[in-house]
């Protein structure tokens, strides 16, 4: 089920937990490298929860958390402070986290989210800024009892919370705001937002109400989705378990339940708290924040072009609107294209090119595009002996290659290799060798088999080491034979 049964309306609405990319932790100085670091290694008297210890606010996780709310628009209110959460759960240190209550960082923004070209707003609460938790694994003791493994690495983590208002009407619209919340994370530089590490993890708030009813309180929390796929099929799930549940008069839960991707279904984890279980109060060891306008503006002003102008830019130059969206997945590859073409490369060259060709490469090689050891320029010069007939698309790709393995510039390079080869003179007796070499291809040529002049044109370009101009040996071969397939 994808939207609301006749006679019924879904209400959903999101919370994205977002690990922050800073050096050290939320509250302490140890590193928040924890990922690869062995169990409980990445710890000190103030993540592990110690009496009588001091948190210090981390500058940048402050910092990171207002782009956030500059990118989704929000308000940034000049005054914040940071607050206790209580519960106890075996993965809370303290046995409280700190957290943002009623003072958040951001407030009131939104995000427009696409489907199918049509854009609906999906509005923000608030994003605010909290401390992550220990990690649990559960396993099974060697007598055969289970047994669960507590690692503090994770304990104190910078996390961003974004919460949305409860707009988002179906599965679909909810993994489509996930895919651009974190789209826009990566863009601005503020986390992997990777899901399959825990650096980006959703929540969704789900409840199924009568259409001639009002809207009520209840709703269900389901948690456990480490994919945008499993967010969206959980949905589904839950949005046909609750109408069911309507449809026989019985009414809605609230609790928290947990996505079994095995059996595709939701499971009963507890009753969902509400604000007040948490017992929230001011944070005594940590003073309010201040946010000045100025700090602000300064911030503002660190933010890069958003993804759609430079999709516009791009897009208005003649780029293929299909490569420029593949490219503007990766920011790294996305800066590189605008400094190749700055360096007076031809813009749909350029975009269509790296889409295709240098990451073809940076693939192959284990790459990331932040890693590519050629310089634009030389990328760019590349693409000019391309574009003014001195190498092929083949010999382009070949001579990429050479330079990621040489560290060569292109001209050296093609230089050595010799030029493509365009004369007619030339071309004309290697695709009279090829024709008579190859008698079947060309009577299936005759008998209307295209693919016969394909297979042809790859035995010039063989002999020719890829240097044949493929225009000029196509129009050759087909004057041999006649001027018909």
């Amino acid at each position: 089920m994808t939207s609301a049964a006749p006679g019924f309306r879904v209400v959903i609405g999101l919370e994205a937990h977002v690990q922050l990319k800073t050096r050290s932790k939320m509250f302490c100085a140890c590193p928040a490298d924890y990922a690869n670091a062995e169990p409980n290694t990445r710890v000190c008297p103030v993540c592990l929860g110690m009496p009588g210890v001091l948190p210090v606010i981390n500058r940048r996780a402050v910092d990171l958390t207002i782009l956030t709310g500059l990118v989704l628009d929000c308000r940034i209110p000049e005054h914040a402070k940071f607050d206790r959460k209580n519960y106890a759960y075996p993965d809370l240190m303290k046995w409280y986290q700190i957290s943002q209550y009623d003072l958040p960082l951001c407030v009131n923004g939104h995000l427009d989210v696409t489907i199918d070209g049509s854009a609906d707003r999906v509005r923000i609460r608030r994003v605010h800024l909290e401390e992550d938790t220990a990690k649990l694994t559960h396993v099974t003791a060697s007598d055969g009892a289970p047994a669960s493994l507590i690692d503090v690495n994770r304990s104190g983590a910078p996390l961003m919370e974004v919460v949305t208002e409860p707009d988002i009407k179906t599965p679909a619209q909810a993994a489509a705001f996930g895919e651009q919340l974190r789209g826009l994370l990566r863009w601005i530089g503020v986390s992997t937002a990777n899901m399959d590490e825990g650096a980006l993890r959703i929540d969704a708030n789900v409840s199924v109400w009568p259409a001639d009813h009002p809207v009520g309180a209840a709703k269900v929390e389901i948690k456990n989705m480490n994919s945008f796929r499993a967010l969206s099929r959980a949905l589904a799930y839950e949005i046909e378990r609750q109408t069911e549940l309507r449809r026989r008069g019985g009414a809605l839960v609230q609790e928290t339940r947990g996505w079994d991707e095995a059996s595709g279904t939701t499971l009963v984890q507890r009753t969902k708290e509400e604000a007040h279980d948490y017992r929230y109060f001011p944070e005594p060891d940590l003073p309010p924040l201040h946010v000045t306008r100025a700090r602000v503006d300064q911030l503002r002003a660190q933010l890069p072009r958003m993804p759609d102008d430079v999709a516009a830019d791009l897009t208005s130059q003649g780029a293929p609107s299909a490569d420029v969206a593949e490219l503007l997945h990766d920011r790294a590859l996305t800066d590189y294209a605008q400094a190749v073409i700055q360096a007076g490369a031809d813009v749909p060259a350029a975009v269509t090119w790296i889409v295709h060709d240098l990451r073809r490469v940076l693939n192959a090689r284990g790459l990331a595009a932040d890693a590519i050891p050629i310089p634009p320029p030389e990328l760019a010069a590349l693409l000019q002996l391309r574009a003014n007939g001195s190498v092929s698309s083949t010999m382009a790709a070949d001579v990429l290659d050479e330079m990621f393995a040489t560290g060569k510039p292109a001209a050296a390079i093609v230089h050595a290799r010799g030029p493509q080869i365009s004369a007619a003179d030339q071309l004309l007796a290697i695709a009279r060798q090829v024709i008579q070499e190859n008698p079947q291809a060309v009577s299936d040529y005759h008998a209307g088999k295209q693919r016969a002049l394909q297979y042809l044109m790859g035995q010039v370009m063989r002999l020719t080491r890829g240097k044949a101009n493929p225009g000029a040996v196509s129009a050759l071969i087909e004057q041999e034979l006649g001027g018909t397939g």
